[in-house]
């Protein structure tokens, strides 16, 4: 019984999600917000997302246009309430990030380096939807930036903006990073409202969301298998 569910449900997924598996399962989809990127879910080498830009003030300011457009109004609106924001890393190619990588290796050593840096294929710099940003006086990236006022504004009121603080404090074991306050993340509006209330990194939220996703297709199986 449980096996002929199982295969019920694949054959119905295929139906029903033909030509639409982006919409059902966004966390697959590349081109959408909601691509998971970890150390289990890689990206090609050869991916070179379009990026631009971003009109705001910083340095290394490319992002996808979609993330990009959001993070300019995020620093409008940060200044709006007296924050002055700067941007410091935005894409970063494979090559890049595999620079990076052996060179926190060699200062640090493997096991911290892990901590600290992605290996390349596994940094979400690679989609161009991800940014390293810090208060306009300073570049530094270090977990003080939690305490200033620029990173509070940024943990408080990044969703609105569709950008989520990736690397949370607490949730180490989960995300396989060290508490990164400055790295956001962007999702899309709707999705980082969900992961913000959740209080829960994107790993784990993208688990529960497919799990949503195949309940549905379960219960729509047996309502057509009863």
């Amino acid at each position: 019984m449980i096996l002929q569910s199982i295969v019920s449900v694949v054959a119905l997924s295929v139906t029903l999600l033909q030509g639409s598996m982006n919409a059902a399962m966004p966390d697959k989809n590349i081109e959408g917000t909601l691509f998971l990127v970890n150390r289990t879910h890689m990206i090609s080498e050869n991916y070179i997302p379009e990026v631009r830009k971003t009109d705001v003030y910083g340095m290394s300011q490319s992002m996808r246009n979609d993330a990009a457009t959001a993070l300019e109004e995020m620093f409008t609106a940060a200044k709006a309430d007296g924050v002055g924001l700067s941007t410091v890393s935005g894409y970063r190619s494979y090559a890049k990030q595999g620079t990076i990588y052996s060179r926190k290796v060699k200062t640090n050593g493997q096991e911290t380096a892990d901590m600290l840096s992605a290996v390349p294929g596994a940094s979400e710099h690679q989609l161009g939807m991800a940014m390293d940003v810090s208060q306009r006086t300073s570049s530094r990236l270090n977990g003080n930036f939690a305490k200033t006022k620029a990173g509070q504004w940024v943990a408080a009121n990044a969703y609105r903006f569709g950008f989520i603080v990736r690397y949370q404090e607490g949730k180490e074991a989960i995300t396989g990073y060290a508490y990164e306050p400055w790295h956001i993340r962007y999702v899309g509006r709707e999705f980082a409202k969900e992961v913000f209330d959740s209080g829960e990194p994107l790993d784990t939220y993208v688990s529960a969301h497919r799990l949503d996703t195949y309940q549905y297709l379960l219960q729509i199986t047996n309502e057509v298998y009863p």
